[in-house]
């Protein structure tokens, strides 16, 4: 009998999808409100529908893929960690040919949504690397140290993926007119990366043990939280620089990214070498706000 949908949610964290989604759509809003030869029209704002729900259903059936695929891959890995071990791949709650189904059928739905922006060819086309791409996280830590900053760039081209989904034409032309989605591209990279790192602390032990690769396990939780903290001030670096890029951004935009270090501020403080307690507080509570913050002061100066 299948699992219920709802054990497919929690397979792959569905609710993380916040994570980036905020992201895709506020380069989504700058592309719109700069118009030019994108296809789309803010004056005509049955033009976008299509669109942004394209953008809205690949994201999350893109994510969707990627978790799946790293819950299936990482199965053995999962029931051999007792932190993990009662997820739902080791306990049985689904099994690995459904899990495998999904994605299949997530994988499809993403490559199929990319054609919503026809006549603009170039999701179509990058479809398959940018999956690739995500897929190929899940294998990450059997390698490379680095696997944290691999998993913030397949975050951080949800922006860079909506920027070409609307702009795709304009970027033709002058590729330099991606650099709004490249800079918030970059703040998602080393914001995900660093609390990636805060929460592969938890398991550097049993990575060092197990031969796996991660930041933790190589140079030790204490470094491990320092170089997050330095990600972090990279994501602030980024997002400071927007306005560069973005000239329309102004009084609102600064109070969020004001919110946004303060959250940051709290996120580590939360957790210390020899008190890893609060990891998921840190993880989820103070990562969930940061990219609806952002889009909503991006909306407001760019619409109100």
């Amino acid at each position: 009998m299948a699992a219920p949908l709802r054990t497919f949610l929690e397979l792959v964290r569905f609710s993380h999808t916040i994570f980036a989604l905020p992201f895709a759509m506020a380069a989504a809003l700058i592309a719109i409100r700069w118009g030019g030869d994108t296809g789309f029209s803010a004056a005509r704002p049955r033009d976008l529908i299509v669109p942004l729900v394209g953008i809205v259903v690949c994201m999350v059936a893109a994510r969707t893929a990627a978790m799946a695929f790293n819950r299936l891959v990482d199965r053995a890995i999962d029931a051999a960690n007792p932190r993990t071990a009662t997820r739902h791949l080791p306990r049985g709650d689904v099994s690995a040919a459904e899990v495998l189904l999904l994605v299949v059928l997530s994988a499809a739905v993403f490559v199929g949504g990319t054609l919503l922006f026809l006549p603009n060819w170039l999701p179509v086309v990058l479809s398959v690397p940018v999956l690739a791409w995500l897929l190929g996280y899940s294998y990450a830590k059997r390698f490379t140290s680095l696997a944290h900053v691999w998993l913030g760039a397949a975050l951080g081209l949800a922006p860079l993926a909506a920027w070409i989904a609307l702009r795709g034409r304009t970027l033709l032309v002058d590729p330099a007119d991606i650099l709004p989605a490249a800079v918030l591209g970059l703040a998602v990279t080393a914001w995900v990366a660093g609390f990636d790192i805060i929460y592969a602390c938890q398991d550097a032990a049993f990575d060092a043990g197990h031969g796996l690769h991660s930041i933790p396990a190589r140079v030790g939780v204490p470094r491990a939280l320092k170089l997050s903290r330095w990600l972090h001030a990279g994501t602030m670096l980024a997002l400071t620089s927007l306005p560069l890029a973005v000239p329309e951004l102004g009084g609102i935009y600064w109070v969020a990214v004001a919110a946004v270090a303060g959250l940051l501020v709290w996120e580590h403080s939360l957790v210390r070498p020899d008190d890893l307690s609060r990891v998921n507080q840190a993880f989820f509570s103070a990562n969930a706000l940061i990219g609806l913050i952002l889009l909503a002061a991006i909306a407001a100066d760019l619409w109100i």
